[in-house]
């Protein structure tokens, strides 16, 4: 009676799984930060000489900025051939860009700069392909 039991039971079981759907797989698993960077590089653009201007539109000198780009490592070389794209997008930026920065306007505003480089980003490389702009040198011309 017992081995008729388990019997019926399991082929019933077994039955009932075959006429259920199968079940969905569940979210995936998010990447951790060390996995995302894993696939990620550096690509440098060249040296851009940046016009340090003040709000009311004055010139105030010359800067050279050196920065890098975080992009997705098998799209690096690439990138790296449309750069032009890039750095004609920074400089039809910088002139209409306040960067000047201190009493003198000597210094130049780093951060508006990145900000600058990241919106010139998606224009010559798309939506979504830039993951950070991380600004390298900043020399007085």
């Amino acid at each position: 009676m017992l081995i008729a039991g388990l019997g019926v039971g399991g082929g019933a079981a077994f039955g009932v799984g075959q006429m259920l759907p199968a079940p969905e797989a569940g979210p995936a698993k998010p990447k951790s930060p060390v996995e995302e960077d894993a696939n990620l590089a550096f690509i440098k653009t060249e040296v851009v000489l940046v016009p340090l201007v003040f709000p009311d539109g004055r010139l105030a000198g010359y800067t050279s900025i050196d920065a890098a780009l975080q992009v997705p490592a098998d799209q690096a070389e690439a990138l790296k051939a449309r750069m032009p794209l890039l750095l004609h997008a920074i400089n039809l930026q910088t002139f209409r860009t306040p960067l000047a920065a201190g009493p003198d306007g000597q210094l130049a505003d780093l951060e508006g700069y990145r900000k600058i480089v990241a919106a010139a980003a998606p224009k010559a490389f798309g939506a979504g392909v830039v993951r950070k702009v991380a600004i390298i040198q900043a020399n007085p011309s």
